[in-house]
């Protein structure tokens, strides 16, 4: 055998070693499994995993806005006008929300948490001063007070005596500062001295500025990937007691703040949420890219928030058989002391109609109401996201209370809060470099393939440069040829 020969079969069977082997391997995803295997014990909540310190010190900056409706026609609405607000803000914050008490508990496959949160105003990025930025809104102390004693005919008449000669109204001034983190209330000083639970002072985000919502205990992933981040319990319960039907009580997902890794399209992504008092959830949309990674937009459809007529699997979140609210609306008054307080996004977006067009001034447009999440369905990790919703009061006549006679039954806004978080430029690079990695690996196989089909059109070339040569006939040797005299 020739060495021409020896080089031919020598192409041809790394050639066909290479095809048989790639093939293989992309066929069964040996690779592929692999790489997916080790993200899955990479994504944990474990000491020393990948993720585990920026689960406790997230490094993207996360900022709040506050956006406040201002009521302009005052005199007329409290005979019966229709309200007229203009939108005021953004009112921005930073917020910083690392994870304390972290302790790993359940031999090792859960971890506790708190998460204290510190706002720290940001002018820059603000509208105006809120020291002096006057708003005029509903009195929601106010309203509170006249729905909790509204059933008892003496209650009812020495309030109503009270809020005339402290000159309360059903509007009030106040500063955004006070109305964020609290001021002293007339009313509420005037029941205190006889009822010392109820606070002297409201604001909508009075108490949490440097506070946290409670005891946290989540799932490590160490036992099950599809667990990662999962909230077990919140302040020492599996599920909550505030609705009327076990579905609704569930505390199902995360915190918002991680998911598992290998994310699909077609499923479905639970967030429990102590500021709406529930879990909700949220479903693919579409493909996005931010800053060249590749990720997942969820976003909650209108059936989270849809009427019981629309899902019925709404009905237990009904305070009450007659306190049912329509599409885009969620009571929460059950977890808010009473306060007839009600959750929505933000300008009545994905609710009914009926609820925006009673104020004059709202306008929901999706790209600047909506909430959604952006997630790399790689890893999991939460690349962009923008959390919304609007806090609104009910208001209605309350027997006993004649400033209340020429109200309608309004879903009232009174402000919005657009939470927004955006990764940072380093953990950016470091997971393009991760996602690169993964993809090297995973399509190894296909490198193989490559290599065998390169090799395949040589190995042809040789093999009919050989056919060829020895089917040529062979031509004489001038040497030999002997010239005949």
């Amino acid at each position: 055998m020739t060495r021409r020969s020896c080089a031919i079969y020598g192409v041809g069977i790394v050639c066909a070693s290479l095809l048989i082997i790639g093939i293989g391997l992309v066929v069964t995803q040996v690779f592929q499994t692999l790489i997916h295997n080790r993200l899955k014990k990479e994504i944990t909540l474990t000491e020393g995993s990948r993720v585990f310190e920026t689960w406790k010190n997230p490094p993207p900056p996360v900022f709040m806005q506050y956006f406040f409706f201002n009521v302009t026609n005052p005199d007329e609405f409290l005979v019966g006008a229709k309200p007229i607000v203009s939108q005021v803000g953004p009112y921005t914050y930073r917020e910083y929300r690392p994870k304390e008490n972290v302790t790993f508990v359940d031999n090792g496959t859960r971890v506790s948490a708190y998460q204290p949160k510190t706002f720290v105003f940001l002018p820059e990025r603000s509208v105006g001063d809120p020291d002096y930025d006057m708003i005029t809104t509903i009195n929601i102390p106010a309203v509170a007070v006249m729905n909790k004693v509204k059933d008892s005919f003496w209650k009812s008449s020495m309030v109503s005596i009270w809020m005339n000669s402290l000159h309360v109204g059903m509007l009030m001034t106040r500063s955004v500062n006070e109305l964020l983190w609290g001021f002293k209330d007339p009313l509420l000083s005037r029941i205190h001295p006889m009822n010392p639970e109820i606070d002297e002072y409201f604001g909508l985000m009075y108490k949490k500025n440097g506070s946290n919502d409670g005891e946290f205990v989540y799932h490590t992933g160490e036992e099950d990937f599809m667990n990662y981040g999962r909230v077990a319990t919140f302040r020492g319960e599996s599920e909550l007691s505030l609705w009327t039907s076990e579905q609704s009580n569930m505390i199902n997902g995360t915190d918002g703040s991680a998911f598992h890794p290998l994310l699909s399209k077609t499923e479905r992504l639970y967030i429990f949420s102590p500021d709406l008092c529930r879990s909700i959830f949220m479903e693919f949309e579409k493909d996005v890219k931010v800053k060249g990674l590749p990720a997942y937009r969820f976003t909650p459809p209108r059936d989270v928030l849809a009427s019981k007529e629309e899902n019925p699997a709404n009905e237990g979140f009904c305070v009450s058989p007659k306190e049912c609210l329509g599409t885009g609306l969620l009571k929460v008054s059950v977890c808010r002391k009473g306060a007839p307080v009600v959750m929505s996004f933000p300008h009545f977006y994905l609710g009914d109609e009926k609820y925006s067009n009673t104020i004059e001034g709202l306008d929901p447009v999706r790209e600047h109401h909506q909430t959604y999440l952006d997630l790399n369905p790689t890893t999991g990790v939460p690349i962009r996201a923008s959390k919304r919703a609007q806090i609104n009061i009910l208001i209605n006549r309350i027997s006993g209370f004649p400033k209340t006679k020429f109200l309608n039954e309004t879903i009232f806004p009174v402000m919005f809060i657009n939470e927004t978080v955006v990764i940072d430029d380093v953990s950016a690079a470091k997971l393009h470099k991760l996602l690169l990695t993964v993809m090297l690996v995973s399509n190894s196989p296909l490198v193989l393939v490559g290599l065998g089909a390169i090799l395949l059109p040589v190995f042809i070339g040789l093999i009919v440069c050989e056919y060829k040569q020895k089917s040529w006939p062979e031509m004489p040797q001038m040497g030999n040829v002997k010239v005949m005299l």
